[in-house]
């Protein structure tokens, strides 16, 4: 899709959308996504009648087809819900689930150490996508439009093709290694194997012709039938362990969100099997007992990566899903327990890590994911964060499936106190075992006070919990979208021993000050994240949008 066709669509979708509002068709409505071609697919059912769930059904789909570093149908994700008529709330669990043949040393060599990259790369690291099972129980059980009305923008860029982005040239050629190491996988996206030339249109005929059957078949249009026959022997011919029967076993769960406060602010986020929820109260939690406005800033960032190293050591010790472990969510979110932790934090020094747990070796992290916020004016709400884990996910598409798969199965601890691709460390809770789902850091947010609603969320592993607290720390003080969306960044998770921070984030003075404290800190080699955040004032019911301005995405308003 060159620019002028873009350009094109989008005045005929601004004046559907126009006539739709002067009609009285549909409610005022604000989107914010990681591609403009997933924003005005949302536009285009909403100006077709659609509710901002089949609104989230077409977004997540076309992301699916023009973000393939980020997300897919060959991914996961979740959907944060609120339905304004009836105060519903709700967080559907479509996070991939472990093939049934899994197990706990599947990554593990015979003296018992972590095979390097095999639960990344290939199609042993790829777990069953739960994605087009979210997508049809979004549309079936929420939305107004029937499933094929609300997947036809994705099938049709899918089968027209778009113009990729430098982004999306740059990541390509970080892992081109990787994907041309299987022919039909290459062929998608690749030119000869290198990376096509700037501007070039990417068309995935299989793709579309995939989401058709999704579009026809619901369900069984992925799980049963043709497809599914292709990507159980797409995967099992090249060394995977996938049967019929895992996609016959795959549902998404419906389940009650993890809420909490923060200076008066409303906060709802992801439950287990995401540990975005747990670690982003604890932290706030931890937090509450300082006045951070009255603070100096070196100090209160040292206070924030203080909270956060504990937070994520709860992470690592006690989360994972929570269909196969307890989680002493009541513990982890109590004040008295956040009191404690409070208490053994110290303004003038850091606390090593290894003072909380053993050392463990430092690991390379990524930083793929995607995410969209949808809100209108009468409160109805999605935030929904989706992934196929680190950029291209396995690198490996089954054939004639046109479907990348995700590689999740690194999210589990192949090893006790081993770190996955994002250095994040686990215990027994995130082990291997079959139909299990993985840990996610995935955080897709709520945000209210009896004058604002905010939607918010952000892709970039493990660093997703830390941008998202910093982006309510913001709204705390007042700030809005444009301002959430745009702050620099730092981040702790308890192992590395680090502050990983971006350049405009720390100052030299405030280097040197959080290094005599006792911090180690290393500046990122290029700026992180990709958030995406709507807000409703309650009292004008003015929408505002806003877009990371790191990321290519789109934020809009309806008129």
């Amino acid at each position: 899709m060159t620019k002028l066709t873009r350009y094109i669509a989008f005045i005929n979708l601004f004046a559907l959308l126009w006539t739709a509002q002067v009609n009285g068709d549909s409610p005022r409505v604000a989107v914010a996504s990681a591609h403009p071609l997933a924003t005005e697919a949302g536009f285009e059912i909403i100006a077709k009648g659609g509710n901002v769930f089949d609104a989230a059904v077409a977004v997540s789909a076309a992301l699916a087809v023009v973000e393939p570093a980020g997300s897919g149908l060959g991914g996961g994700g979740y959907w944060l819900l609120h339905r304004a008529k009836d105060h519903v709330e709700t967080f559907i669990d479509g996070r991939e689930k472990a093939p049934l043949a899994a197990h706990k040393a599947m990554f593990l060599d015979k003296s018992g150490k972590v095979i390097p990259n095999l639960s990344l790369n290939g199609a042993l690291a790829a777990a069953i996508p739960g994605l087009p099972a979210g997508l049809v129980h979004l549309s079936e059980k929420y939305g107004q439009l029937t499933l094929a009305e609300s997947l036809a923008p994705a099938i049709r860029y899918a089968t027209n093709g778009f113009t990729i982005t430098e982004r999306h040239r740059r990541m390509l050629g970080s892992n081109v290694e990787v994907l041309k190491k299987d022919r039909y996988t290459s062929a998608i996206f690749l030119s000869h194997g290198s990376v096509p030339k700037s501007f070039s249109i990417l068309k995935q005929p299989d793709l579309a012709n995939t989401l058709k059957q999704l579009a026809e078949s619901g369900r069984d249009g992925f799980y049963d039938g043709e497809v599914a026959d292709k990507l159980v022997n797409g995967v099992r011919k090249a060394g995977g362990i996938w049967s019929q029967e895992d996609l016959d076993a795959y549902q998404v769960v419906e389940r009650k969100p993890i809420k909490g406060s923060y200076q008066g602010i409303t906060i709802t986020s992801a439950p287990p099997s995401s540990s975005g929820g747990i670690v982003l109260l604890e932290t706030l939690n931890i937090l509450s007992g300082f006045d951070l406005q009255k603070i100096d800033e070196i100090i209160r960032k040292h206070l924030i990566t203080e909270a956060m190293r504990r937070a994520y050591h709860d992470r690592a010790l006690y989360l994972g899903d929570a269909d196969f472990i307890d989680i002493p969510t009541q513990q982890l979110l109590s004040l008295d327990y956040a009191a404690g932790l409070r208490s053994t934090i110290r303004h003038d020094k850091a606390l090593p890590s290894n003072y909380l747990s053993g050392d463990m070796p430092e690991q390379n992290q990524g930083t793929q994911t995607t995410h969209f916020s949808i809100i209108d004016e009468d409160d109805n709400r999605v935030a929904a964060t989706l992934s196929i884990n680190t950029a291209f996910g396995a690198g490996f598409a089954p054939e004639a499936t046109g479907v990348l798969l995700n590689n999740e199965m690194d999210d589990f601890a192949s090893l006790e106190g081993a770190m996955n691709v994002y250095g994040l460390v686990g215990a027994a809770a995130n082990s291997i075992a079959p139909g299990k789902r993985m840990l996610s850091s995935m955080t897709p947010t709520f945000l209210e006070t009896p004058e604002r609603i905010a939607v918010l969320g952000t892709p970039g592993g493990s660093r997703i919990i830390s941008m998202v607290l910093l982006g309510i720390l913001d709204f705390a003080k007042g700030n809005n979208p444009d301002s959430w969306v745009s702050i620099p960044r730092f981040h702790h998770q308890f192992m590395p021993d680090v502050i990983e921070y971006e350049k405009a984030a720390l100052s030299q003075d405030e280097i040197t000050k959080l290094s005599t404290l006792g911090h180690q800190l290393k500046e990122t080699k290029r700026n992180y994240g990709d958030m995406q955040a709507v807000q409703l004032n309650k009292l004008t019911k003015k929408l505002t949008a806003s877009s990371d301005p790191r990321g290519v995405g789109k934020a809009w308003v309806s008129p």
